[in-house]
């Protein structure tokens, strides 16, 4: 794909009127694993990361995706290991620090320090790639957290892993698939786009409908006593992120999240109190699909005042 400036437009400038192309490529991750992600934006563009929630793919970023790129951001938005169209994990390693060396090995093949913004898991393993960098201005220029933090509420991340492992033998049909996902999310509208969904699951050899992930991020290492003990009182090593944390960050919370609460978001404050905060009325954990029209107002003040 290639992309080319008006004569006398200043590197990042965008003409926001011209279609969008989406590029699919990959990206290096940690220990020889292949990451895929849609590619957009002008080349010049200031750089930013999109980076998914456990159990999702790219594809849930599609309108902030294209907000930006349209905004004249350069724009990746990235299956995580065993996700999408990534590389599942030969050996079954999907703890934090795998996810965070995933992070780590994909922002050193950019061209530059990017926006890194994470949704629930993605945002936890940009935390800590953040923080294990020796230089962190020099290697991500900014943060964004999407409803996670050091701090997750117990009764949220017990109602996640219900829902993904009551579904891990999939669905008979994308409507079924509809129903599943609409007695989860009660407060947003139930999708009626099924091509829209198809996006995230895949047929499976039997004809029935699996999520687009592998079985064992839930099954193995991810949903081990040691990853998941006092997540509600948080994990030492991500309390340890947060008050490392130096470049510029963003914290946005679900107004009705059940996962980052308001008690969440004073601690993290208090750690990080260099960070800005952001709380979006009307949406629940998943905030970027909940309200993605605010949810991109939300961002791209943030991201406009941090663009290189």
């Amino acid at each position: 794909m290639t992309s080319t400036s008006p004569a006398g437009a200043r590197p990042g400038d965008h003409d926001a009127t011209a279609p969008v192309e989406r590029e699919l490529v990959r990206l290096p991750g940690a220990g020889g694993i292949t990451l895929a992600a849609d590619l957009g934006g002008p080349v010049d563009g200031p750089t930013v990361v999109l980076l998914h929630g456990g159990g999702q793919t790219r594809h849930s970023w599609a309108g902030t995706w294209r907000v930006l790129a349209e905004s004249g951001w350069r724009v990746w938005s990235v299956d995580l290991r065993g996700h999408g169209d990534s590389d599942w994990a030969p050996d079954g390693d999907y703890t934090i620090q795998a996810f965070a060396g995933d992070v780590e090995a994909l922002v050193r093949s950019l061209p530059r320090p990017p926006v890194l913004v994470g949704a629930s898991l993605g945002g936890i393993s940009s935390l800590v790639a953040v923080a294990d960098a020796p230089r962190q201005d020099e290697f991500a220029h900014a943060l964004v957290l999407v409803d996670v933090a050091h701090r997750m509420e117990k009764e949220g991340t017990q109602r996640i892993g219900a829902f993904m492992t009551g579904s891990i033998d999939g669905f008979a049909t994308l409507e079924e698939a509809a129903d599943a996902i609409a007695a989860y999310n009660p407060h947003r509208p139930r999708t009626t786009d099924l091509s829209g969904l198809a996006k995230n699951l895949r047929p499976r050899a039997d004809g029935r409908w699996v999520w687009h992930w592998d079985p064992a991020f839930v099954q193995g290492k991810f949903g081990s006593p040691d990853e998941t003990r006092g997540a509600e009182a948080g994990f030492p090593r991500l309390e340890r992120a947060v008050e490392e944390l130096t470049i510029p960050t963003l914290l946005v919370r679900g107004r009705s999240s059940d996962l980052l609460s308001e008690e969440g978001v004073a601690d993290f404050l208090a750690r990080a109190p260099h960070a800005e905060f952001a709380d979006v009325a009307g949406a629940g954990h998943m905030v970027a699909g909940d309200r993605n029209e605010v949810f991109n107002r939300a961002i791209l003040d943030f991201l406009a005042r941090h663009r290189t």
